[in-house]
Formats: structure tokens, C-alpha cells, sequence
């Protein structure tokens, strides 16, 4: 494709403006840690809620999406849909908690919640482990999707692309720390946002689609790769595709964005807000702006993609330049994208741009934080200068980009193969980072078996077992792993759990006092408290445990993002009256919602 006079105009602008927010943000993101890392801890909840939902808005999310409705339909979404439970359970339950503990970064929570070398070797190893292991293959997999769409509009050769898009990413983010980031964030959001909505307004507007009656016609020949739900009368369709994810993934399984009880990049955004109640605000806008607003831009080119394109031979045809090793199905978005007309174009290429950048910037800042605070601080240099560490955050976020660009370049060739490797990798975990808030027992070993044990049944699962020996009637291979890996390493930890040694008691009774959690879950530390003549619950007497009405909040926010997510979908399907019905849902649970949001005792 070719870019006109007015596209290269746009682009300009648009790397104009980012390079100077954070060119302006720099100005106080080098005077301390606290500046660069979070911001000064002061940021509003609007601008933190924009902010997550940006880089969870990534070049590859919308390859991810289109490779899953060609796959198996829109009901696979699910697969992520599944982890608004996850969200819910954040905003309600755990983004003041977070907000409470005043800890830099998640890692450096671990050592208030546990003690002695246990603790100090589960943050160390986790700064690395999660900063660079699975920070690199994710900036991987959104550096692989912006190689695809630069083959594909632009016949721009890999490392062409990782060079263009990389340089002004490192840039903002390097001098601007994360207010950088978040301003950055809030402008390019708006460019990705009206970019995918005008993508899929294209996509509608092509001869094929027209030719058999538009949005209707293509809804009919596309028969059941449509329906937001799978065919209930199949169990092999409905139990990987809806039971799964609802009933066990939510929980069970760490993946960045959505780690049961927050963490990752969603820590650090309700670490730097001004306050609890501003860490809620900014994760429900998250939420709902996530899982309710952003997905059928992008559904609507999948589904048009399969009228245009109805398999990959169709695609190899039109675009016989390229690499077999891409062709996949997630690679139809960016084929869509070639329908683009001159003068819009800039536009389009301006919000994948967009994308990729503020899901990247996160993530550089988001990996640097680990490394920095959590491994050179904590380990090599404790005495360093904020001027010193500053410094670090900066030499590791170009390493982080380049180790990236490398993943993306030798080892990964489509989206979906990346996020099936994350969600195995952390399966069976994610009930520890709900209970280590409200159980006394949990303790480091917990975490720390429970990470390796994970790892070791992910690798073996993934490198030794062929999915079709573990496919059974009702679950295909992949689901199967699924289960097996929850099962596996949910047994290893609990056992663990129960035969050794618990937190000692002056490190559990400090943590209570830091964020008071409350339930019984600690009532035993907090009665030998008071045999020691020490009273730790003092905020919580006379006060009844929030948990019940927390637990309300998250069940009628689930029903109002999800009623608000398919009521979007029956309007653009032009049912417009089941849409009207769950618009009413929406009006009415929002108002309970806020209603009962007013009980919660936040700061």
C-alpha cells in the first residue's frame, strides 16, 4: 500500500505528540523511583482506567480476536470474556487492598506478606522470571503482530518494521517513566479506538459483503460462527469454548492483564492512584471499557474477513508474497486492513501504531520496575541513588525492547500460539493470589513451589504431550491440558501449604496492620494477637466484614459489563429489540451498582 501526502501528515503529528508528552513528562520522572515507576503516586482514576485498557489494546489483540472467530466462532471469546469475573473480583475486593500495601511494585508485596530468605528468593526470582520471561514473550507477540501488519500493508521486511516501531516507543518511555506512558496512553487510545471502528466500517463497505445484503446476509451465511454463545446441545463445543473458562480459568490461572487479585501492569496503575477510591474508579472504567466497548470493531472484520477470505489459501492467493510461516488465521486483520482507500489510511496505520506503543511502553516500564526495584536494588546495589536507579529503569528498557524484537523475529509465528503457552504456564496458581490476602496460611513456600510446579507441568504439557492423546470426546487437547495443569499444581501447593512451617507471627501481624483484609480467615493470628496483649484489627471493630457486599458488587458487575457487552452485539446485529432489553439490564444493575459501591469503606 502506499502512503499519500495527507497519511504521512497524520503519522507525523502523531509521533510528534507522543515523543513531547514524554519529552514534558521527563521533566519529573527522573527526580525519583516513586516519579518514574508510578508516577508520583497522585494519578487520577479516569486517566489510570483509559491507561489499562490502552495497553491491554495492543497491535495483536485484534489478530488474537480475528484468529479465534475464524477458529471456533465468536463464542471463543470466551476464553478471554471468562476473565471479566477476574476484573470484578480486582475492583471490588482487591484494588484497595493493593492501594493500601504502598509497596513500589507487586514483587515488593511479597516480602510484607512473607518473611526471611523464602520471601527475599520468591521477589528475586519473580522480578525475572515475570520482567523478562514473560515480559519479553508478550512485547513478543505484539511485536509479532506489528511484523504482520507491516508485510502485509506495507511488504516491509521484519526487522524493518520491530526498527520503525520500536525507536519512538523506547524513547517516550524511557524519558517519561509511567506518566509518560499514561498520557501517552489516554492520546493514543482515542487514535486505536477510531482506527478499529473505522476498520470495521470498511469491512462492511466491500463488494462481498454488500453483494449478499450487507451485515444480515453476511450474518446468515455465517450460520452459528456467529452466536455470542456455543450450540448448548454439544457438549465437546460448549464445555471447552464456555464451562471451562467460566468455571475454572477465572481462578485458576495467572496471565498477565488478568491475574486473579490483580497484579502485573493493573498493580502498578492502582499502586499509582491518588487514592482507594481512585484505584476502584480507575479498575471498573478497565473493565468495562475492556471487555464491553472495545470487542466488535474487531469481531466485525473477523466475520467479514470469512466472507472475503473463507480460508488461508484465499489469502495466500491474493498476497502470494507471504512467509509461510505467518500464514495463519489471526493474519486476516491486517489483510482487511489492505481495503483501506488513500487519505485514510495514515489514520488506521496512526492507531495500530498507537497500539503497539502503548501496550509496549506499559510493559517496558512495567518489566524495568521488576528489575530495577526488585532485583538490582533489592539484591546488587541496596544502597543505589534514586539518580542510579532512574538510570537502570532506562538501560533496562531498551533491553527489554531488544530481547523482544528478538522473540518476535526467531520464535513466535501467531498470537494464539503465544497466549495458549501463557495461559499453561500459570495454570493452577491463580487461587493463591485470591487466598494469600485472607488466609493466614498461605505462605512463600506456597507460591514458591506452585511457580516452579506450574512451569514444569506448562513445559512438559506443551513439549511432551501431543494434544490428540489427551483429547477425549468432550474436551479437545488443549482444554484437556488446561484441566490437567490446574489440577496438577493446585494439588502440589495445597499439600505444601499444610506440611510446612507458617509466616511467623510478627510478620503476618504486620501485614494485617498495613491492609487490614479481615474474615476469618485470620482470625487465629488475630486472637494469639490479643493473648500477647496487641490489638491488630482496630479499624475492623464494630464493622462488619465487607466481603458479602463485595461479593454482591462483583456478581451485578458482571451482569452489567456482560449484559453491556451483548447488548452492543445485538444492536450491530440488528436485534434491536433484545438490545433494548439489555440496555434496561445495564440502566438498572448500574444503579444498584453505585448504590451499594457507597457501603465500601474506602479511603
Amino acid at each position: 500500500m502506499i502512503l499519500t501526502k495527507i497519511d504521512w501528515i497524520i503519522l507525523a503529528i502523531f509521533f510528534l505528540i507522543v515523543v513531547t508528552i514524554g519529552w514534558i513528562a521527563s521533566k519529573t520522572a527522573g527526580k525519583n523511583t516513586s516519579e518514574f515507576f508510578l508516577g508520583g503516586r497522585g494519578m487520577p482514576w479516569w486517566l489510570l482506567g483509559v491507561s489499562m485498557v490502552a495497553c491491554t489494546f495492543s497491535a495483536d489483540t485484534p489478530n488474537l480476536v480475528t484468529g479465534m472467530v475464524r477458529e471456533n466462532g465468536v463464542a471463543k471469546n470466551w476464553a478471554w470474556w471468562a476473565f471479566l469475573i477476574t476484573g470484578m473480583v480486582t475492583v471490588f475486593i482487591y484494588a484497595k487492598l493493593w492501594r493500601r500495601s504502598n509497596v513500589l511494585t507487586d514483587l515488593e508485596f511479597y516480602e510484607k506478606r512473607y518473611g526471611g530468605k523464602p520471601a527475599a528468593f520468591l521477589r528475586g526470582f519473580r522480578s525475572i522470571y515475570l520482567g523478562l520471561f514473560f515480559n519479553v514473550l508478550i512485547m513478543g507477540t505484539v511485536t509479532l503482530a506489528a511484523i504482520k501488519i507491516g508485510a502485509i500493508m506495507f511488504g516491509l521486511e521484519p526487522l524493518t518494521t520491530v526498527l520503525i516501531a520500536s525507536v519512538c516507543v523506547v524513547l517516550y518511555a524511557g524519558l517519561g517513566g509511567l506518566k509518560g506512558v499514561i498520557w501517552a496512553d489516554f492520546f493514543q487510545y482515542s487514535i486505536a479506538m477510531a482506527g478499529a471502528v473505522y476498520a470495521a466500517f470498511v469491512a462492511m463497505s466491500q463488494p462481498e459483503i454488500i453483494n449478499i445484503g450487507g451485515m444480515q446476509g453476511m450474518l446468515s451465511k455465517l450460520g452459528d460462527t456467529v452466536n455470542f454463545l456455543p450450540d448448548f446441545s454439544d457438549p465437546s463445543i460448549y464445555v471447552p469454548l464456555l464451562i471451562i473458562p467460566i468455571a475454572v480459568q477465572w481462578w485458576s490461572v495467572w496471565y498477565p492483564g488478568a491475574e486473579p487479585g490483580g497484579g502485573g501492569y493493573i498493580a502498578q496503575r492502582m499502586l499509582a492512584a491518588k487514592n482507594e477510591k481512585n484505584a476502584i474508579g480507575a479498575t471498573l472504567l478497565f473493565n468495562f471499557a475492556h471487555y464491553a466497548l472495545r470487542p466488535w470493531p474487531w469481531i466485525i472484520v473477523a466475520l467479514a474477513s470469512m466472507i472475503i477470505y473463507p480460508d488461508l489459501a484465499s489469502i495466500k492467493t491474493e498476497f502470494p508474497n507471504i512467509d509461510p510461516t505467518y500464514l495463519k488465521d489471526d493474519i486476516a486483520y491486517p489483510v482487511m486492513l489492505s481495503k483501506l482507500k488513500p487519505g485514510w489510511l495514515g489514520l488506521v496505520v496512526a492507531s495500530l501504531i498507537a497500539a503497539y506503543m502503548s501496550t509496549i511502553g506499559t510493559h517496558l516500564n512495567w518489566g524495568s520496575s521488576y528489575i530495577v526495584n526488585d532485583f538490582y536494588k533489592r539484591f546488587i546495589t541496596k544502597d543505589a541513588s534514586e539518580k542510579e536507579l532512574v538510570l537502570m529503569g532506562r538501560i533496562s528498557t531498551l533491553i527489554l525492547m531488544i530481547l523482544a524484537a528478538v522473540v518476535a523475529l526467531f520464535f513466535l509465528n501467531n498470537a494464539t500460539q503465544a497466549f495458549n503457552i501463557l495461559l499453561l504456564s500459570g495454570a493452577g496458581s491463580g487461587a493463591i493470589y485470591l487466598l494469600r490476602w485472607f488466609w493466614w496460611r498461605i505462605n512463600a513456600w506456597t507460591e514458591i513451589v506452585a511457580m516452579i510446579g506450574a512451569t514444569v507441568v506448562a513445559i512438559v504439557l506443551v513439549f511432551f504431550v501431543d494434544d490428540a492423546s489427551v483429547t477425549t470426546k468432550i474436551l479437545d487437547g488443549f482444554t484437556m491440558k488446561l484441566v490437567m495443569a490446574v489440577t496438577i499444581t493446585s494439588i502440589i501447593w495445597v499439600v505444601i501449604t499444610l506440611v510446612t512451617r507458617p509466616e511467623n507471627n510478627k510478620t503476618l501481624r504486620e501485614f494485617y496492620k498495613l491492609t487490614h483484609p479481615g474474615g476469618p480467615g485470620w482470625k487465629r493470628v488475630i486472637k494469639d494477637a490479643e493473648k500477647d496483649g496487641e490489638i491488630i484489627n482496630k479499624e475492623d471493630l464494630g464493622k462488619p466484614w465487607e466481603m458479602p457486599i463485595q461479593i454482591l458488587l462483583v456478581f451485578i458487575g458482571c451482569i452489567v459489563i456482560y449484559s453491556s457487552l451483548f447488548a452492543i452485539g445485538n444492536f450491530v446485529y440488528g436485534e434491536t429489540l433484545y438490545g433494548f432489553i439489555l440496555l434496561g439490564i445495564v440502566v438498572i444493575g448500574t444503579y444498584f451498582l453505585f448504590k451499594s459501591f457507597n457501603k465500601l469503606r474506602a479511603n
